[in-house]
């Protein structure tokens, strides 16, 4: 199992993995973003956004997408967009793996930490993120978004 920085020629499994979350999620129709546009997204001239992969000794399995944020409160923050292991892949350590690396990255660019988005309903990865960070799972506020 290797670690690494995701490159632009990543991208199209990349997506085949989102669209692999947000089959789980029952979500699949809502994926609108192409190669095309993470290309331009994570490799053009103003990059939104990085990742880290997962890999065997034959293909990705995993992926962990990430971009920073600002808190007024906290400062710098990085951000864990998804963090998606291919299902037949599952329970092996490999999204550890990840979000361990994601959280070493977050140090060394001086991040007051790594904040993320749960499911109410994945109790399995809720599970995961408690039983093996600690973390804090908060109830109270509920994410907003506007479509344009």
């Amino acid at each position: 199992m290797n670690i690494r920085k995701g490159i632009k020629k990543d991208i199209p499994r990349a997506l085949e993995l989102i669209i692999e979350l947000a089959s789980f999620e029952k979500s699949e129709d809502e994926v609108m973003t192409t190669v095309e546009s993470m290309e331009k997204d994570g490799f053009g001239s103003n990059s939104l956004f990085e990742f880290y992969v997962a890999e065997n000794d034959t293909e990705i399995i995993g992926i962990a997408l990430f971009y920073y944020r600002y808190s007024t409160w906290k400062g710098r923050r990085l951000y864990l967009e998804d963090l998606v292991v291919t299902e037949t892949e599952r329970r092996r350590g490999v999204g550890k793996m990840l979000l361990d690396k994601l959280i070493e990255h977050a140090k060394s660019h001086d991040c007051s930490g790594v904040v993320w988005q749960v499911l109410d309903w994945n109790k399995s990865a809720i599970d995961f993120y408690k039983k093996t960070y600690n973390a804090k799972i908060d109830g109270e506020w509920l994410g907003c978004s506007v479509e344009i």
